[in-house]
């Protein structure tokens, strides 16, 4: 997948306010940042000596403490629960409480060091110069806190979609298989009255089918050769079965992009099976499979002909459960991005299927 300059930095910011990796650099950088805001202050110049540096870190360390409260403590026990009045009741106490504390501690402690010549109004309104700094860091760390949380349950809702997504297509793809084996045992059951030595023949290809179930099917992806190959000993399975029956498999495609590209497994098989049991003709008369395989500008073209009897009934009860689970299938896969054309003439069947690849 290709970021644009732009969408990558994008991530990278969202990536530091959220991932617990940058948690510390987070309030490393937050911690020298608020202190650089308060070192512009004018307050602490008003004392001398070494004083007005325990007058700025005193400040300082107030503050801190009503940003960290208000993240760790006001933040996700009140707003977070939508309890806004509580919340802003308890902000507004906090920094009445915090500024007394300031006012005190200065009475209290840096009164003897204050430099005589700068005036008391001067200092008090140094000091709420820097109190006022500390009322859109506080919004600024609730914003953040905010954006946290909503990317966290973002992520969470985006988590639990993809899981319900994957239960859906395994459920679906888990459906196939048995609707796929169920046609092939019906096969088994009427070659072994008409032909043993072609049923066994077909319980050996059978074996292979499952093997191909187990090792191939489980996986998210397969090979686009091995779903070639796995329709082609289908065709060639029920060729054995009738004698009338012929079929052709075309893939025009560069070998080299067929055998490096990957689809989902058992993508096709349902088409192929409707075309397969569709093209029984009950005269005994030639019926045949076509199946066109290529891929063009990163888009797969499947194309399934089938020919057709005109006195062929389908089991409605039964026929249409595959074909219904694999349009489900494709809509969970490819969203929009695919296209499903199905022509049903009086002697063909067609099937036109493009997927991004």
């Amino acid at each position: 997948m290709k970021y644009s300059p732009w969408k990558f930095e994008e991530t990278i910011v969202i990536d530091f306010l959220v991932e617990k990796k940058y948690r510390l650099l987070r309030h490393f950088l937050f911690l020298i940042f608020f202190f650089f805001m308060l070192y512009s202050a004018r307050f602490w110049h008003s004392y001398s000596g070494i004083y007005q540096y325990y007058a700025l870190f005193f400040v300082y360390t107030i503050l801190i403490a009503m940003v960290y409260i208000n993240i760790y403590v006001l933040v996700p026990r009140f707003f977070f629960r939508t309890k806004y009045i509580t919340y802003l009741v308890l902000l507004v106490l906090m920094g009445v409480i915090g500024l007394n504390i300031i006012g005190t501690g200065f009475r209290s402690f840096f009164a003897d060091f204050r430099i005589e010549n700068v005036h008391r109004d001067s200092e008090k309104g140094g000091i709420y110069e820097g109190v006022l700094m500390c009322i859109p860091i506080i919004l600024t760390t609730t914003t953040v806190k905010l954006l946290q949380k909503w990317i966290s349950d973002n992520k969470r809702i985006n988590e639990l979609s993809n899981l319900t997504l994957n239960m859906e297509l395994n459920a679906l793809r888990n459906q196939i298989n048995p609707h796929f084996l169920f046609n092939m045992l019906n096969n088994v059951k009427a070659l072994i009255r008409t032909d043993p030595a072609k049923a066994s023949v077909v319980i050996v290809k059978l074996s292979e089918f499952l093997r191909y179930q187990l090792y191939e099917n489980s996986e998210e992806k397969t090979l686009l050769t091995s779903e070639i190959e796995f329709l082609s000993n289908f065709l060639n399975l029920e060729k054995i079965r009738r004698e009338n029956f012929s079929f052709e498999v075309l893939t025009e495609t560069d070998k080299r992009i067929v055998n490096t590209t990957f689809i989902p497994p058992n993508l096709f098989t349902t088409f192929v099976e409707n075309a397969v049991k569709h093209s029984i003709d009950l005269n005994g008369e030639e019926s045949y499979v076509k199946i066109d395989i290529r891929i063009e500008n990163k888009q797969l073209y499947f194309m399934c002909i089938n020919s057709r009897s005109a006195g062929y009934v389908a089991d409605k009860q039964n026929s249409g459960l595959g074909l219904v689970n694999i349009i489900r299938r494709l809509e969970l896969l490819y969203n929009d991005t695919f296209e499903l054309q199905i022509e049903s003439g009086d002697k063909e069947y067609i099937v036109n299927l493009k997927i991004p690849v």
